[in-house]
């Protein structure tokens, strides 16, 4: 059974930086593209950052230029580097892969995900 556990948020001001981490546990993970959602209040989860098993990687415009994901196989765990955070980046984050590449379904489970608070 494939799980997935997010860390790493916390309460940070505005212009500082995060890193958050997902360790995955019970897939082959260095051939599995994951990313890292975020769902605000009131708002429907989104997609902020995706990387492939090769390590390409691809972000959303709103994160471009401020985030960074990236991977260790070794350790079956996924990062995502904040910087320059803004309170709009307020959000529960969560990490998943997608169900035959198709982003929007997610394959696994969710984790509990891990808050992200943003002051101004």
């Amino acid at each position: 059974q494939v799980q997935l556990v997010e860390s790493g948020g916390g309460l940070v001001q505005a212009g500082g930086s995060l890193r958050l981490s997902c360790a995955a546990s019970g897939i082959i993970f260095s051939i599995d593209a994951m990313g890292w959602y975020r769902q605000a209040p009131g708002k429907q989860r989104e997609l902020v950052a995706t990387i492939t098993g090769g390590g390409s990687t691809n972000y959303a415009d709103s994160v471009k230029g401020r985030f960074t994901i990236s991977r260790d196989n070794a350790k079956n765990t996924v990062y995502l580097q904040m910087n320059s955070l803004k309170p709009e980046d307020t959000a529960v984050y969560y990490c998943n892969g997608p169900m035959n590449w198709n982003w929007a379904t997610p394959r696994f489970s969710w984790g509990q995900g891990t808050q992200v608070t943003v002051s101004s």
